[in-house]
């Protein structure tokens, strides 16, 4: 072991934008690849993937309140 005080990583936001972009990404992809399950789910199936696909649309909100915090933050 060293004696050396734990020191945490420089805080780097550099890319954040670009991480919630992807995000963004991922999480529409999700949601148009559930709408192909809709179709052959059944009904508490259909209940709960409508459920999911309602918390992703308000993630992806979300994350484009964050890009939009992130590009402010950058251009000040």
């Amino acid at each position: 072991m060293t004696d050396k005080p734990f020191q945490p990583n420089p805080d780097d936001r550099s890319d954040n934008a670009e991480k919630l972009q992807s995000m963004v990404q991922d999480t529409i992809q999700n949601i148009e690849k559930s709408h192909d399950t809709l179709q052959s789910a059944s009904g508490q199936e259909k209940e709960q993937i409508m459920a999911k696909n309602k918390q992703r649309e308000e993630a992806i909100e979300g994350f484009r309140e964050e890009i939009k915090d992130e590009y402010r933050n950058q251009h000040e």
